[in-house]
């Protein structure tokens, strides 16, 4: 974990299991597509204020998962930001 405040969780993951199945499977040049593709979408199915932001992942060839999740207000939302 590198942040943690009531409006942002930033943490890394070194380590992905689904990476893992896929590349097992056959699978690892698609296994963002299958995964990681859906992660954004899936936190705002919990609140729209809420923003994924992430760079880089280890299903494309990164060391890590950078995460980045921030609570909008909803006029930041509304600004564009989300």
């Amino acid at each position: 974990m590198k942040e943690r405040t009531e409006k942002s969780y930033v943490f890394d993951v070194v380590r992905c299991r689904y990476s893992e199945m896929y590349v097992e499977m056959g699978l690892g040049e698609i296994g963002h597509l299958l995964s990681c593709q859906r992660d954004g979408t899936f936190c705002q199915g919990y609140d729209p204020r809420l923003k994924l932001t992430r760079t880089q992942t280890i299903m494309q060839g990164a060391s890590h998962c950078d995460f980045r999740y921030d609570f909008l207000t909803d006029e930041e939302r509304e600004a564009g930001r989300g």
